[in-house]
């Protein structure tokens, strides 16, 4: 055997150990040495909106937790469908994650065609904080209750109009569930995002509003707007005499919004529960807690596991609603 064959032999058997010794490298091994280089953290929307500001602020902690930086991608458009796309395509490796929020199971459904699969292109990382919607009113709207408004609409139809953030978001489905099951004749107006949804009710623009609750409640504090009912289970410390939708005598028709963390398919496991744990330890750190709270979002943390099972509950309570409406969008 010439030198210069053994000497290959030789360096080919030493990266072949190499290899079998990565392979066999405890799954733990993994997780420690990550991250070794910049995260990626797409956004599928323009920034400034509560997707957007969670997270900033996720990415700033964890940036200081890995050593290395997690940066924002915001790649808006579509309704969330492009930047979602982008992240469904990404290596499965780590180094990408995609913040989402309910459109993420909605457009499906809404849209004749996405770029992605919410279940086969996805691997639940945790569902990150919640948020609930409030439906207002302008204060020339003669209605104090859910019920006045109700009647107000039915004496009246066709004469009343509600703002949401969009097409497809989850306040504009919270409206259309209430219209359809109480037979209200009402027009949708849809707004690009809960501020522009606000002001145009304050502005008189639009009588009805259904938006974030984090954008309504400092115009209902400043008298600017009335609170009829709060769209979630339960009542809201930001608006603490504002009544669930429940609670005003319409059950079934609440629905919180959420923003989650997911990475593609195929991601290593420990790297999905090294996420999962930081993440929400993160979001339950005291003064996490309270910069949350300032911008109305509350901090859950759930397992991937619960996220997954959510994420299916709410493609079919959704899917129900849009078919309903004959909701589409191009």
């Amino acid at each position: 055997m010439t030198l210069v064959r053994r000497r290959f032999l030789q360096l080919a058997g030493a990266q072949m150990a190499g290899v079998v010794a990565g392979l066999a490298a405890p799954p733990t091994a993994l997780a420690q040495a990550y991250p070794t280089r910049p995260v990626r953290m797409i956004v599928p929307f323009a920034p400034g909106g509560p997707t957007d500001v969670c997270a900033r602020l996720i990415a700033q902690r964890l940036s200081e937790q890995f050593g290395k930086q997690v940066y924002i991608e915001n790649v808006g458009g579509a309704s969330g469908n492009i930047g979602t796309g982008q992240a469904a395509k990404a290596a499965p490796d780590g180094y990408t994650i995609l913040i989402a929020v309910n459109t993420h199971v909605i457009n499906p459904t809404l849209f004749a065609k996405v770029p992605y699969d919410p279940y086969k292109d996805f691997e639940p990382v945790t569902l990150a904080v919640g948020f609930a919607s409030a439906l207002v009113v302008h204060p020339a709207v003669p209605a104090n209750t859910v019920n006045d408004l109700v009647a107000l609409i039915k004496a009246s139809p066709g004469q009343y109009s509600f703002a949401s953030p969009g097409l497809g978001t989850p306040s504009h489905l919270l409206g259309e569930q209430l219209r359809l099951t109480l037979g209200l004749d009402m027009v949708h107006v849809p707004y690009s995002g809960s501020g522009p949804t606000i002001a145009s009710v304050v502005a008189g623009h639009t009588p009805i509003g259904i938006a974030a609750l984090a954008s309504a409640a400092p115009q209902v504090a400043g008298g600017r707007l009335r609170a009829l009912a709060v769209m979630s289970k339960t009542r809201s410390s930001t608006l603490p005499d504002v009544p669930t939708i429940a609670e005003a005598g319409y059950p079934d028709m609440d629905g919180d919004g959420w923003v989650g963390a997911l990475v593609p398919t195929g991601t290593p496991k420990e790297i999905v529960a090294l996420l999962h744990r930081e993440i929400a330890t993160i979001i339950a750190r005291p003064d996490m807690k309270e910069r949350l709270a300032a911008v109305g979002l509350d901090p859950i943390g759930s397992t991937s596991v619960e996220f997954g099972t959510q994420l299916r509950a709410e493609a079919e309570k959704w899917a129900k609603v849009i078919r309903a409406a004959n909701l589409k969008a191009e």
